[in-house]
């Protein structure tokens, strides 16, 4: 797994708003190209 803080590396922040569409929730988790957003997995 690879942490990266998406307040602070702009780059980060690109790649977790077009793996999840825009959202900007946290947890994003994304395995095999599919992201998985929040605790609860929605």
């Amino acid at each position: 797994m690879v942490y990266r803080n998406v307040l602070k590396d702009p780059a980060a922040m690109r790649e977790m708003l077009a793996a999840t569409g825009g959202r900007r929730d946290v947890p994003v988790m994304v395995e095999g190209g599919k992201a998985t957003v929040g605790y609860g997995g929605s």
